[in-house]
């Protein structure tokens, strides 16, 4: 159930195997109405990416957010993609008996070593997040060592 939501509930990985949908019931249960509601932090987004010769091509699945809520860096070959969003509503008037789309706070982080800072280029168009990132000319550095 948790793969039909945009933004995924846990990681996949070794300590969430097998526990997943209690976690989820659990989860929507407490939602809304404990004092701690469960952490955004294992919450994430959906990203595709492609090698290409000369450059990287990252695409990120971001229904309903906004450019002024997305933040890119590129440092030192980590890419850092980080998404802040929350939802202002005014009208008291609604009663929620549910309610998962007020704040959500999410990023990823990719290693691409090669990766040349100098001219990435970003854009969102129709909740679709495309980064392409040139890398960096490779020099062969070896050298060869003759034998006496």
């Amino acid at each position: 159930m948790a793969g039909l939501i945009p933004f995924n509930r846990k990681r996949n990985d070794v300590m969430n195997t097998g526990f997943e949908d209690f976690s989820n019931m659990i989860d929507d249960f407490f939602t809304g109405s404990w004092p701690l509601q469960r952490s955004l932090a294992a919450d994430t987004f959906k990203i595709d990416i492609q090698d290409n010769d000369t450059e990287y091509t990252i695409e990120a699945e971001l229904p309903g957010v906004k450019k002024e809520d997305v933040e890119i860096t590129l440092n030192e070959g980590r890419l850092n993609i980080s998404v802040e969003k929350e939802e202002v509503s005014e009208n008291k008037s609604k009663k929620y008996i549910h309610r998962e789309r007020k704040y959500a706070q999410m990023s990823r982080s990719i290693l691409l070593a090669d990766a040349n800072e100098e001219s990435v280029q970003a854009k969102l168009e129709e909740g679709v997040l495309t980064i392409k990132v040139p890398k960096k000319e490779q020099v062969d550095t070896s050298k060869r060592i003759m034998i006496e």
